[in-house]
């Protein structure tokens, strides 16, 4: 990580604007409006801001974040059932490893299927909730390392709704080190696959046709 003073001023700009966006996202009462607002700001931020993953010289011409259309029912309201996993080492996309919290799992339904993800809390890195999967697209129309739902140490926040964790899957991103191999990632357990196929959400390219 670069330490030096614009790069830390930067990277908490970053995390500001991100956490701004979301914030506007959870009152916003207008899904569509609200997601295509996160898509345009995403694609603001990748093209002009210093803490972009995507290559300096590669920012004026970018075309991305690419993403799937917008479905309704790709939001989920999840029941965290407890678990007392306690620290596990979780991979990251440079072969190395990072301490988290299993605290809970979160039971949902998405696209008329039971399903299920692993929650976990930053042990490290100043704390957070983290939750990110793999799905039947990944290393297809996806990147193969999985995508994040929510990371609020990063102000990926969706909120709750009567003590119930929202999963939008429409928010789904693809983290840094999909754009740039610097970047060293949390990569989602094997445990949190997902069967069906996760149609929303940031994709590798635009589709063809």
């Amino acid at each position: 990580m670069d330490a030096s003073v614009p790069s830390i001023l930067s990277l908490a700009d970053w995390r500001r604007s991100v956490a701004e966006l979301y914030a506007s996202i959870r009152v916003d009462t207008d899904p569509r409006a609200a997601w295509e607002r996160w898509r345009a700001a995403r694609r603001d931020l990748f093209r002009s801001h210093a803490q972009s993953p995507i290559p300096i010289a590669e920012r004026d011409t970018y075309a991305g974040p690419f993403v799937f259309p917008f479905e309704p029912s790709a939001r989920a309201v999840a029941t965290l059932e407890p678990l007392d996993g306690g620290p596990v080492d979780v991979g990251t996309s440079d072969g190395l490893v990072t301490r988290m919290l299993r605290f809970a799992r979160a039971r949902f339904e998405l696209f008329g299927q039971q399903a299920s993800l692993d929650v976990f809390w930053f042990d490290q890195y100043g704390g957070g909730i983290y939750v990110a999967f793999r799905d039947a697209t990944s290393g297809t129309d996806t990147y193969g390392g999985g995508r994040y739902l929510l990371d609020t140490v990063k102000g990926a926040d969706l909120g709750v709704e009567s003590n119930r964790l929202i999963l939008d899957f429409n928010y789904a991103y693809q983290p840094s080190c999909s754009y740039d191999p610097r970047w060293s990632c949390p990569l989602p357990p094997p445990e949190n696959t997902l069967d069906v196929e996760v149609t929303v959400g940031e994709r590798l390219s635009e589709p063809v046709g």
